[in-house]
């Protein structure tokens, strides 16, 4: 692979994250304190990752329109309390759009199906964003109660009491 390929893949842009980070965070017997500077999330005794929702708007309205859904992901970045970096979306032919909003704490996805009503989103954040509340703000931009979540606690049980004391 040549170096063009590389950057063609993103590996070597500026992002402030030049090299393998090889510190072991599972050796790290700080990792519990709430002071960390890592945006691990500490709640209840747990120390996970991040909150990753997959949310499923049913019976949505303004699928298949990219401006809505770019100015959903930015009411859900400024709702959530979170960074947005970059959006990126793809209308396809003949309906259907797919999107990311990258965030400093990670970041919003969808696939559309608008032909049917359906849009699938995941709402990924660590740190101090609230990814719950993208819930009501997805329910209002697509005009639909019925928004499905299911939450994963990414992460979680890889720090351990346990692992954290040896």
């Amino acid at each position: 692979m040549s170096s063009a390929d590389l950057f063609q893949l993103g590996t070597g842009l500026e992002t402030g994250a030049h090299a393998e980070d090889t510190h072991s965070l599972l050796a790290d017997r700080s990792v519990f304190d709430e002071t960390r500077d890592d945006h691990f999330i500490r709640r209840d005794g747990r120390v996970f990752a991040g909150t990753h929702l997959i949310l499923e708007v049913v019976n949505g309205h303004g699928l298949d329109d990219e401006a809505r859904i770019q100015t959903a992901f930015r009411d859900c970045v400024r709702e959530c309390g979170a960074t947005l970096l970059h959006i990126h979306t793809h209308k396809f032919s003949p309906q259907g759009v797919s999107g990311v909003a990258v965030l400093a704490e990670s970041h919003i996805s969808v696939h559309t199906w608008p032909e049917i009503g359906y849009g699938a989103f995941d709402v990924f954040m660590c740190g101090d964003a609230e990814p719950w509340r993208a819930v009501d703000v997805l329910k209002a931009a697509f005009g639909t109660q019925d928004v499905r979540v299911t939450e994963l606690l990414r992460g979680e049980g890889l720090v351990t009491e346990a692992i954290a004391a040896a």
